[in-house]
């Protein structure tokens, strides 16, 4: 073989190997991190991946709100604080609506034979609840264990009585929280206080991974509760800088969410369209929801936002949008041959290099003919 050719096709593998993707990377968790004060000794913890499901009735101004969301600390147990404008019912709801509503947007995947050869307020906690007291605060409901969660919903007439309560009750307290619910509390909000605990075999473990919770409540315009206390840089030390937070909206219609004006929220649809009635009869079922809930006819759309770490100006609040098209995520086309994919027009190209080499060098090993 002559030099040029020697050197051709180790170009024309130099160019293949470039296409191919990288060899996985060892992935960390995102999870957002707030520490609302050091009471009680009490430890950082960290608001990680969300999914939710929105479950919106125009009709009766009825919002059904499914947190499926993970959370990250070093203490054994901790709270955390979820606003309604006004008293939610709480309920377990199915973990498996997630996953169907997952595989309803996914991208198209088609796989093509190669050419041969080539996913609220958090706040620490100390001891278990105690009985319900501090001067302004009326609890007007309790449930000993909703989903893994002990609850209680408080109403609260000032911030200070509202942070006085959860010093009483177990909670850690701060001027972080009392500052985040004084927007809350100005409106006649409610509060509802969640307290979890982790499992006798998960102590060491820094993960909590609670079941999926409903809370369903009255409101002018549906929203997400996303203003959380100032971080005060937890999320670097604790090392997890970015977080995901994924929404399912289920209405009428195609919506989209708003935070301010001067603030435009950073969420983006991502998928939006038709539910089918089988689809929607099964994920109520899985919601364990009755058959009547919501629109008769239903409308997904889905919401990522790389939630970021700074105080928010506001709640992100959703309205029916002007835009009623259909979003779709772009084809996947996937390449297969012998366990891994190709990008084939890479291969063109290193193959379309490679021949006039390959051409000359033949040339030039021709000789007279005898």
């Amino acid at each position: 073989m002559s030099p040029r050719v020697s050197l051709a096709l180790p170009l024309a593998a130099a160019i293949v190997l470039a296409s191919l993707p990288p060899s996985p990377a060892d992935a960390c968790c995102p999870a957002g991190r707030i520490r609302p004060g050091d009471v009680k000794g009490s430890l950082p913890v960290v608001n990680a991946d969300q999914s939710v499901i929105i479950v919106w009735d125009a009709a009766t101004k009825m919002q059904h709100f499914i947190r499926k969301a993970s959370f990250k600390s070093e203490g054994d147990d901790f709270g955390f604080l979820v606003p309604s404008p006004t008293q939610p019912k709480l309920a377990e709801s199915g973990n498996d609506a997630f996953p169907a509503l997952y595989d309803l947007t996914k991208p198209e995947v088609i796989e093509k034979k190669a050419p041969a050869g080539g996913g609220g307020c958090t706040i620490g906690c100390s001891d278990p609840p105690k009985s319900a007291r501090g001067g302004g605060v009326r609890v007007l409901d309790q449930v000993p264990n909703v989903a893994g969660y002990q609850a209680a919903v408080l109403e609260a007439g000032s911030p200070k009585a509202l942070t006085a309560w959860l010093a009483s009750n177990g909670y850690a307290f701060s001027p972080e929280v009392e500052a985040w619910a004084k927007p809350y509390i100005d409106q006649g909000w409610i509060i509802t206080a969640f307290k979890v605990a982790k499992g006798d075999g998960a102590k060491d473990d820094k993960g909590i991974h609670g079941a999926a919770l409903r809370m369903t409540f009255q409101t002018e315009k549906p929203l997400f509760p996303y203003r959380e206390p100032d971080f005060k840089g937890a999320e670097k030390e604790l090392g997890s800088p970015s977080r995901l937070l994924r929404i399912y909206f289920l209405a009428e219609a195609r919506y989209r969410g708003e935070l301010t004006e001067a603030s435009p929220w950073t969420g983006r649809a991502v998928w939006s369209g038709k539910v089918p009635p089988a689809a929607r009869a099964k994920t109520l079922g899985q919601l364990k929801l009755p058959p009547d809930s919501g629109p008769e006819s239903w409308w997904l759309t889905e919401f990522e936002d790389p939630w970021p770490y700074r105080v928010a100006p506001a709640d992100v609040t959703f309205s029916r949008d002007p835009d009623q098209a259909t979003i779709k995520r772009d084809l996947v086309i996937r390449y297969v041959s012998a366990g891994f994919s190709l990008d084939v027009t890479m291969i063109a190209l290193a193959v379309a290099m490679a021949l006039p080499i390959l051409r000359r060098g033949r040339k030039g090993e021709a000789g007279p003919m005898s």
